[in-house]
């Protein structure tokens, strides 16, 4: 790791310009390997390679923006000089849902700003979010022995990944559950945590929003992925004068998407990840709506050709939601819409923040001061106003409160979290001592 943080600022931003152009080589292979991995659309492929290839972008630039700082002193005499170096050894856990761009988010910049990484991808996602890191870094010039890939099942060595004494920083993407686990390992090394968990993200309209606009944002914020994104929507929070046309258009709408094999170009909703997590989410349905919800649409899974047990979950709607409904109150990760009605704008608000959860969140009004105060009432790192919560751009600092995380990720946040402040003062003339 000394060696490579000894690089001057050229030869490190030198790798990660050549990892983009791999990213543009590769992008056919890497979109199929998406699909096939993690049953990623091939638009979601696309959208993952361009999301991967910004942070790439923005962590070329780092090298240069390590600059060192000075400060005034009290004392007559001395010069104080602020220093940015890496923190040395940076562990990356990455999921599976996104694998491609959650884990570049981390390493690109972990190594552009001269630690060495060692990445442990999910267990459903050991190629894309791994060893075709390996590849790529060792492709566009990386040295030996500064990235190192470690693959295998989470739950025979995430915890020595996570426990090693040798890492100075584990960042960690994936559930709240798993990730306060991780957070406890990493301080017994006192290692810093940068942990994005689990999210249950409200999408809330106001009586006077634009329909047309905040069901659009609905439908794509619902369904892109299936609902796997921990920064989608969970909860449709929509006001009681507008919800029955709401709910109505965002039935039709789930009804019209296509659904089928991620390997169809014109799919929209493909597969789930595996068969625990879909008998999980299908559960949640059943069981709000035998405490009283109304299943508009979906609600089970699609049949397909020459598959026994499908994984394709429709895309599904519910209406008259409460928030101790486990559709409501659960992370659900999965293509659910369920829709709560409010009345005023300090329920919509108290409703949003009904959650241990902080991480995304979108409001669309026509009153731009009302969206304001919803957005700035919301307890969660990132609101969209107008727009849906699945937003993510590499220059823009990125974070969850509460039971969403700790630390941040991208731009200067994440370098914040990678690199650390050396404080050395010069004294120029000799010093005054009491004794």
């Amino acid at each position: 790791q000394e060696s490579w943080a000894e690089q001057p600022p050229a030869r490190r931003a030198e790798v990660i310009q050549n990892l983009l152009g791999l990213l543009e080589e590769y992008e056919e292979e890497i979109t199929s390997l998406l699909t096939h991995e993690v049953g990623g659309s091939p638009a979601m492929g696309q959208t993952s390679i361009q999301i991967a290839t910004d942070h790439a972008g923005e962590a070329a630039t780092l090298p240069r923006r390590m600059k060192g700082e000075t400060a005034a002193s009290n004392i007559p005499g001395k010069e104080n000089r602020l220093y940015r170096e890496p923190k040395g050894v940076v562990t990356v856990i990455s999921p599976w849902n996104f694998p491609l761009n959650l884990s570049m988010r981390a390493i690109a910049p972990a190594i552009a700003a001269g630690n060495s990484v060692v990445l442990k991808p999910s267990t459903n996602s050991p190629i894309t979010g791994g060893l075709l890191f390996a590849k790529l870094f060792e492709e566009a010039g990386l040295p030996e022995g500064v990235l190192n890939v470690v693959v295998g099942k989470g739950s025979e060595i995430g915890d020595r990944v996570a426990s090693h004494p040798e890492s100075d920083v584990v960042a960690f993407t994936g559930s709240t559950e798993v990730g306060r686990h991780v957070a406890s390992l990493a301080g017994e090394n006192l290692a810093v945590p940068a942990m994005e968990l689990g999210g249950n993200n409200a999408h809330v309209v106001t009586g006077d929003a634009d329909l047309d606009r905040a069901i659009d944002g609905a439908v794509f914020g619902s369904f892109v992925h299936q609902g796997q994104v921990c920064i989608s929507i969970n909860r449709h929070i929509v006001h009681e004068s507008v919800y029955d046309e709401y709910v109505e258009r965002l039935t039709e709408r789930a009804e019209e998407l296509p659904v089928g094999s991620a390997h169809d170009e014109g799919t929209v909703v493909g597969p789930i990840i595996d068969e625990s997590q879909r008998d999980e989410m299908l559960d949640y349905v059943e069981r709000t709506v035998e405490a009283g919800a109304t299943l508009e649409t979906g609600g089970e899974t699609v049949d397909l050709e020459g598959v026994d047990d499908s994984l394709v979950v429709a895309p599904t709607v519910l209406s008259d939601v409460t928030m101790e409904m486990p559709a409501a109150c659960n992370e659900h990760f999965g293509p659910i819409a369920p829709v709560i009605p409010f009345s005023t704008v300090d329920e919509a608000i108290e409703l949003a923040n009904d959650t241990e959860y902080g991480l995304s969140g979108s409001v669309h009004a026509g009153d731009l001061g009302v969206a304001e105060e919803i957005a700035h009432g919301m307890e969660t790192g990132n609101v969209h106003i107008n727009d849906q919560p699945i937003n993510d751009e590499a220059h823009v600092p990125f974070s969850g409160i509460g039971a969403s995380g700790v630390g941040g990720y991208n731009s200067d946040a994440f370098l914040d979290e990678v690199t650390e402040t050396k404080w050395i003062s010069v004294q120029t003339e000799p010093r005054d001592y009491p004794f």
